[in-house]
């Protein structure tokens, strides 16, 4: 094997490693919140619940954003202000918060 294909494999191999290393980590959120805003979720036997809250300065508008269906309502949200959105347990997934 040539040299610069075993070090190309080599790295691949300890990508992977690494990825494999970090079994809790998620994928980040993907709404289009400010990242000023903090998102979050938790999942119970039978519902799963979306948060966010606003760590901005200022006043926004957000809903929770769920994969494979319907959003949470949009909201006004103050600074310091958590908004929530819970829905039933199943496929779908929490995206993140999204301006609105």
């Amino acid at each position: 094997m040539r040299h610069t294909a075993r070090t190309a494999l080599t790295a691949l191999a300890f990508t992977c490693a690494l990825a494999a290393a970090a079994p809790g980590a998620a994928a980040m959120p993907a709404g289009n919140a400010p990242s000023c805003v903090a998102v979050w979720h938790n999942t119970g036997t039978i519902t799963k619940t979306g948060y966010a809250r606003n760590d901005c300065g200022h006043r926004l508008r957000l809903k929770i954003v769920w994969a494979h269906g319907s959003d949470g309502a949009c909201h006004t949200v103050d600074p310091g202000q958590t908004i929530s959105s819970k829905i039933p347990r199943g496929p779908r997934t929490f995206d993140g918060a999204n301006s609105c």
